[in-house]
């Protein structure tokens, strides 16, 4: 089958070369309606698009994309460091996209400026995922669960992590909760509700709709949602799981601000065993997870696809419960 060129795009979609160029390097001098056009249609005829007019979808750059939404946070840094210290391992250089406008990212990727690419990032979806497999692009998920010939994930096995959490605060005696969610359709806050709320069902226990509360993954926005549930006057849960150990942090801001002891009134869970959690008075107790060994293991299987080695797999990573001074058996 001959080569789609960008002529041919333009030629399809009515427009100039250079208009075309524009709309897949995302720059914003189209009307929106004009550039949404452009990239369907070279969406619909599978253009690959060169850079500097040379094809280099058979050349290697030795650059790998890390394609997320935010850098904020400890979990970043730490899965940022462990990605990149896998790119030096490989010979590999890394670039990072922060980015929530998909066009940017699909162009980045298929303008062939990287060799694959690690995805966190919920704008990517089931348009992109498809053609991402149907051009047979190196990809390693960290958010969600896919397998194909040049596509893999790596992911934390965050409902298991849902269903221990439930059953310690069970084995201790607690028959009252609430889930500090972190970012709404984010896969491992998903994942983390669903067990948590399984094991409590089988259990015979109901996760009220008004006992999951708002967190964000960071300490403010937990910090304030607690603070709200409080001011509405709602009978306290006996214990409280968190989405992230940021949450937990700003939960157990909140509940001792108004008095309330952690954990002999509440007791409370977080989640990623970040650093600081060790050294705070109480101590939290939280589900030890491994951002070094996920983004370690995401470029060892990114390396896999780039070579054509292997296939795709998806690894699960297990997570074990630490305990520690925010949690107590219920008396």
């Amino acid at each position: 089958m001959r080569k789609v060129t960008i002529k041919d795009v333009a030629r399809e979609a009515g427009v100039s070369i250079s208009t075309v160029s524009n709309a897949l390097n995302g720059v914003d001098v189209l009307h929106p309606d004009t550039k949404q056009h452009i990239l369907e249609v070279a969406e619909r005829l599978h253009y690959v698009p060169n850079l500097n007019g040379r094809n280099l979808k058979a050349k290697e750059t030795r650059v790998i994309g890390l394609f997320i939404t935010s850098i904020k946070g400890p979990y970043y840094g730490v899965l940022v460091d462990a990605v990149y210290q896998g790119c030096k391992k490989y010979g590999y250089e890394l670039n990072i996209y922060i980015s929530d406008k998909t066009d940017n990212m699909m162009a980045n990727i298929f303008g062939r400026r990287i060799d694959g690419a690690v995805i966190l990032n919920e704008h990517i979806k089931e348009k992109e995922e498809k053609f991402l497999a149907d051009n047979q692009f190196p990809t390693v998920f960290i958010d969600r669960e896919l397998k194909g010939d040049t596509i893999s994930s790596v992911v934390f096995d965050s409902y298991h992590e849902g269903e221990m959490v439930a059953k310690y605060l069970l084995e201790l005696g607690h028959t009252s909760f609430a889930y500090v969610r972190g970012v709404e359709n984010n896969f491992d806050n998903t994942q983390r509700l669903n067990g948590f709320r399984d094991v409590l069902k089988r259990a015979g226990i109901v996760l009220l709709p008004d006992y999951i509360i708002d967190g964000e993954y960071e300490t403010d926005a937990a910090y304030h949602s607690m603070k709200k549930f409080m001011d509405e006057m709602r009978p306290l849960p006996e214990a409280v799981f968190a989405a992230n150990d940021l949450s937990a942090i700003g939960v157990i801001e909140a509940l001792t601000e108004e008095g309330i002891r952690v954990p002999e009134d509440v007791s409370v869970v977080g989640c990623d065993d970040i650093e600081i959690v060790k050294l705070l008075k109480p101590s939290v107790t939280t589900v030890r997870t491994s951002f070094e060994k996920q983004g370690a293991l995401s470029v060892a299987r990114l390396i896999d696809l780039i070579k054509g080695e292997k296939k795709g797999t998806i690894d699960i990573l297990q997570g074990r419960v630490i305990p520690r001074e925010s949690t107590c058996v219920r008396e």
